[in-house]
């Protein structure tokens, strides 16, 4: 089913991670992550999807299933840089909205790759779109690996940091304690991006920030440089990303019990 808005989605894909090596072959339910991640890209509406990948093994197994591929370079920094090979490659139009879709996210949610995309498009001053949910608890504030987001009045980020953000000042609890957050207080991001192609283009060509090496953040580039980021909050709240063994057999049990949730 296409989507009303129109857009591509890009599937980066590395073999050689760090944590866990060959993860998009990883088998879930049957079936290798990369696969589970494409078809949830098929289901968006999305008029096509690309999985972007360095390495053979990738390319063949893709393949098989039907998807279209793009070899790209093994020598990219980072996610945005593969998209921007990918995006001259294609020679797609500088005001082309292109949702990156990470090949580790197989229970994200079909509403919010659709979600983003239209967020992209309606925010025309906006260089790239991306979600968020709130936070409840206090454990997850303080976890550096959940990326907290502050958006102004018009749903713009300000700013994206691993610390407690914002600061509490007279009444936050200490680290250790664990109690209910006020609701609309503290978002958590979502790493689902949608970008205009002249953005992705443009990327690659600014020079990282010190928040960006501070935070080990991506996304603090383009504020930095003063490009805007629209942060929508999530129709729905995604499935975990895998990044480790542990986070793959996890998955692989929300599969078994209730896929259809996602």
């Amino acid at each position: 089913m296409r989507c009303e808005v129109d857009f591509i989605v890009i599937i980066p894909a590395r073999y050689a991670s760090t944590r866990l090596p060959g993860k998009p072959l990883r088998l879930i339910h049957g079936e290798p992550m990369i696969r589970h991640v494409y078809d949830c890209a098929l289901a968006s509406g999305a008029a096509r999807t690309v999985v972007a990948t360095d390495d053979d093994r990738i390319l063949r197994v893709a393949t098989d299933f039907g998807a279209e591929v793009l070899m790209t370079s093994p020598h990219h920094r980072s996610g945005t840089e593969r998209l921007a090979e990918v995006v001259d490659c294609l020679q797609l139009p500088d005001t082309s909205v292109v949702v990156n879709l990470q090949g580790d996210e197989p229970l994200m949610p079909v509403s919010l790759v659709r979600q983003v995309a239209t967020a992209m498009h309606q925010h025309t001053t906006a260089a790239l779109a991306t979600l968020c949910t709130p936070i409840h608890n206090t454990a997850d504030l303080f976890d550096p690996h959940v990326v907290k987001v502050v958006r102004d009045a018009k749903g713009y980020a300000t700013y994206f940091s691993r610390a407690p953000i914002p600061w509490d000042r007279d009444g936050f609890p200490l680290r250790g304690e664990d109690r209910e957050l006020s609701s609309g207080s503290y978002y958590r991001h979502i790493g689902l991006y949608a970008y205009r192609a002249d953005f992705i283009r443009a990327y690659h060509t600014l020079a990282p920030s010190p928040w960006e090496r501070l935070e080990s953040l991506e996304q603090l580039r383009a504020i930095y440089h003063g490009w805007r980021i629209y942060v929508e909050e999530a129709i729905t709240t995604p499935g975990p990303g895998v990044d480790t063994e542990a986070d793959l057999d996890r998955v692989r049990a929300m599969f078994s019990t209730n896929r259809s949730d996602f």
